[in-house]
């Protein structure tokens, strides 16, 4: 005769069967990430090269973390500075950072061993339907603690994990990219202001000589050397040159009040050394510009972009773990008894401990489904990518193309304002001695004035293309 064997016995047999055997088929779903290749084999910048060796624009000298300091200017370090602790759009991002660093020690936490503790106390009583008669009204007192462990076999929590910290990733480059910006438009606000400042010199001198020139011309007409028409035309360049001042200054004004908002302050709050800038930040030698290859790695958009790559990546791991099991190691301990006095006695003691199995049996369209689009949004990533690394080497070839051809301008346009002050002070000597026409000599003062305003303009281009190729290169949010 065959003996019958207990349901639970058979149980406690094919346990650690069951458990070995899913324990060895432990393994993390989902492709594993591996950084992408850049969508360019060659990271030469051909302009780049060009204005390091014809132009000498740029060097290939690793970019400084403080780039700003190259201007050796303290009053714009000291700029830098405070809209580096006071920016309001940096502090948003620095608190969406500390956000995301929050929700991944969340989820860090969360995949760990979970505990819980309970105690409770009540009165009932047990039904006696079929039992015989009633125990009657009772009290019951209750106190346990649970402990609960997911083992992970397919790798959910890992990938989870993995996705978070690329995700956390992300977000510290979007704030670092945040912080490149800021610092480039405090440069470049600061920068206009003085360049609107130095115009205003310039131009302040040029009516000097205009009046110097027309108290000559009407010395001479008083004493019939000059037609009356001279004198009218030399006031008329005198006017002209008056009126560019009120736009000079409201240029200044505007660029003031950009600079108070990226320093979180009212205009009005401003030193007046900078609301009276009048010369131009500018660097004694070339631009450190580094290689192309540093580029990629520095700058904080492909950064930020290869980091959601990475989360993207992970979240098909995630996804693609639904179609399996979840295992839990839980181990629970407690007391139960009707008296409060008896709750810890031996008999009112209870534990138990063993894996808890749980699957939810999906449907596999749906969970396929998920999968694919998890696929498809990593794909979206790489491509992504692939557009900010291309953009990046555009964007780095046009600020060092039109670094280069703004400085190669200035130069002529310097050699055409000294052509031009050494021709007026020739003239100014014939126009005293009488050998030249009133005519002529307001001719070539109005050269000269517009040779050094376009000197000045391009002095201010010369800046802006420079902050351009700063800005450009991604550097300055290390510290």
């Amino acid at each position: 005769m065959m003996r019958a064997v207990p349901r639970g016995h058979v149980a406690r047999r094919l346990l650690p069967v069951c458990m070995a055997l899913a324990i060895s088929a432990c393994r993390t779903l989902g492709p594993d990430y591996r950084p992408p290749v850049p969508p360019v084999a060659d990271l030469a910048l051909p302009s780049l090269a060009v204005a390091q060796g014809t132009s000498a624009a740029v060097s290939t000298v690793p970019l400084p973390e403080r780039w700003w300091r190259l201007y050796d200017d303290p009053a714009l370090d000291a700029l830098v500075q405070r809209a580096l602790a006071a920016n309001t759009d940096l502090r948003i991002a620095q608190a969406r950072l500390e956000q995301a660093r929050a929700q991944a020690r969340e989820v860090r936490a969360a995949a760990g061993v979970g505990t819980a503790v309970s105690a409770g106390a009540g009165a009932g009583q047990a039904s006696s339907l079929g039992l015989g008669s009633s125990a009657g009204v009772h009290a019951s007192f209750d106190a346990g603690i649970s402990i609960d462990y997911d083992l992970d076999l397919a790798g959910r929590v890992k990938r989870l994990l993995e996705a978070q910290d690329a995700q956390t990733e992300a977000v510290a480059a979007a704030r670092d990219l945040a912080t490149i910006g800021i610092v480039s438009d405090v440069v470049r606000a600061y920068t206009d202001s003085c360049a609107a400042g130095a115009s205003q010199q310039v131009v302040a001198r040029s009516i000097q000589l205009q009046a110097s020139e027309l108290a000559l011309i009407e010395r001479a007409w008083k004493a019939g050397q000059q037609p009356a028409i001279n004198v009218t035309r030399a006031k008329a360049l005198l006017g002209q040159l008056q009126a560019q001042i009120p736009p000079l200054q409201a240029g200044q004004q505007s660029a003031l009040s950009r600079l108070a908002l990226l320093l979180g302050q009212a205009p009005a709050q401003l030193a007046a050394q900078y609301q009276h800038c009048t010369s131009i930040p500018t660097m004694a030698g070339v631009v450190p510009a580094g290689e192309g290859a540093d580029l990629i790695r520095r700058r904080p958009d492909v950064r930020a972009a290869e980091r959601r790559l990475a989360a993207a990546t992970a979240r098909i791991g995630v996804e693609t773990a639904g179609l399996y099991p979840s295992v839990h190691l839980g181990l629970s301990a407690g007391a139960t008894s009707r008296r409060l006095d008896h709750l810890f006695d031996d008999s009112a003691l209870r534990y138990s401990v063993g894996p808890l199995v749980s699957w939810s049996f999906p449907n596999r369209s749906v969970a396929r489904a998920r999968i694919d689009a998890a696929d498809a949004a990593s794909r979206a990533e790489l491509a992504a990518f692939d557009g900010t690394v291309l953009k990046a080497l555009s964007e780095t070839e046009a600020a060092a193309a039109a670094y280069a051809k703004a400085l190669e301008e200035n130069a002529v346009l310097v050699d055409v304002r000294e052509a031009g002050r050494l021709a007026h002070a020739q003239q100014q000597q014939m126009l005293k001695a009488g050998t030249v026409s009133a005519l002529d000599a307001l001719d070539v003062a109005r050269s000269l004035a517009a040779a050094e305003q376009a000197v000045a303009t391009s002095d201010a281009t010369v800046a802006r293309s420079r902050i351009a190729l700063f800005l450009a290169l991604g550097g300055g949010w290390e510290s």
